[in-house]
């Protein structure tokens, strides 16, 4: 799992089911959780207008409690006390996902690999921080979560996903019917949209169309620690598939699960879909360019 510093530029676009008469949209950029935020809503004003005004105030507050680059984060508090008390519900509710999907993946998604990848980014011995992994060994409830001594967590292959179905949730409750929504990943109210699965080497390999779902996809090579350590760590092997896109009812499980299905083999990925809530599938790109559909 990458830093924050990898983010794409964030967009969110919003198309309401509405005639071709609506007004000129709704447009809002900012920053959050270390990129630009750009927010498009085409819905008649007194939709948009609300919904707007939620989103400029959700990105915010996630980044305040998700964000490794804001030293009072609850995240970045976490991490340097290894413990944190009365955790925001949102807070635990994102670590509940986590320990879905390092369960499903049989520990393959495990955030605690945060240190892992500080040592090998900065060129250190990686074995003392190979000894600190294991997320059966955080603790979360909804009075603490608490790390083991030396650990430290990053959420930056779940976070995206989390953001991304907060935002689908506002909008839908502000009326919205029809909308697409990209904070990382992408997901769908209504539909269907018709998007495009990319690899860093083999370029467009497939579409797939969203509707009310979720999709988001990983690839290893678009980030590279050194010439042969990819940004996605697990101490049992390197990445098996060149990309990895996961279509699932929550983008916060999508995101989650693309990025530990790169380093499974396709009948563990059979077995972790069939674990996983909300019916994902998953579009495997291998080494060769050749493409599988799982799910």
């Amino acid at each position: 799992m990458s830093p924050l510093s990898r983010r794409r530029f964030l967009t969110i676009s919003a198309a309401a089911l509405a005639t071709p008469a609506i007004a000129t949209p709704l447009r809002w950029q900012g920053h959050a959780m270390g990129a630009r935020v750009s927010v498009v809503l085409h819905a008649p004003e007194d939709q948009a207008k609300p919904a707007l005004d939620q989103l400029r105030q959700l990105l915010p507050r996630l980044e305040r409690l998700f964000s490794l680059y804001d030293s009072n984060s609850d995240l970045s508090r976490l991490n340097r006390s290894g413990r944190l008390d009365a955790p925001h519900p949102d807070f635990v509710a994102l670590l509940e996902q986590v320990g879905q999907v390092h369960s499903a993946t049989s520990g393959l998604f495990d955030p605690t690999v945060q240190p892992l990848w500080l040592a090998l980014a900065r060129g250190e011995d990686p074995a003392p921080s190979r000894a600190l992994l294991g997320w059966d060994r955080v603790q979360v409830s909804r009075q603490v979560v608490a790390l083991e001594f030396g650990q430290a967590l990053t959420l930056n292959g779940i976070a995206q996903g989390f953001a991304t179905d907060m935002a689908r949730q506002i909008l839908q409750q502000s009326g919205l019917s029809r909308t697409l929504i990209n904070i990382g990943e992408f997901a769908a109210l209504g539909g269907p949209f018709r998007l495009g699965v990319e690899d860093p080497e083999f370029g467009l390999v497939a579409t797939r169309t969203l509707e009310n779902r979720a999709i988001a996809t990983s690839s290893p090579s678009a980030l590279t620690l050194s010439a042969d350590q990819s940004h996605i760590l697990h101490p049992d092997g390197k990445p098996r598939w060149s990309t990895v896109s996961v279509e699932a009812d929550s983008a916060a499980i999508a995101d989650a699960a693309s990025t530990a299905f790169c380093l499974m083999s396709e009948p563990r990925i059979r077995d972790a879909l069939r674990a996983l809530p909300g019916t994902p599938k998953a579009t495997l790109v291998d080494h060769h360019g050749d493409l599988k559909t799982l799910g």
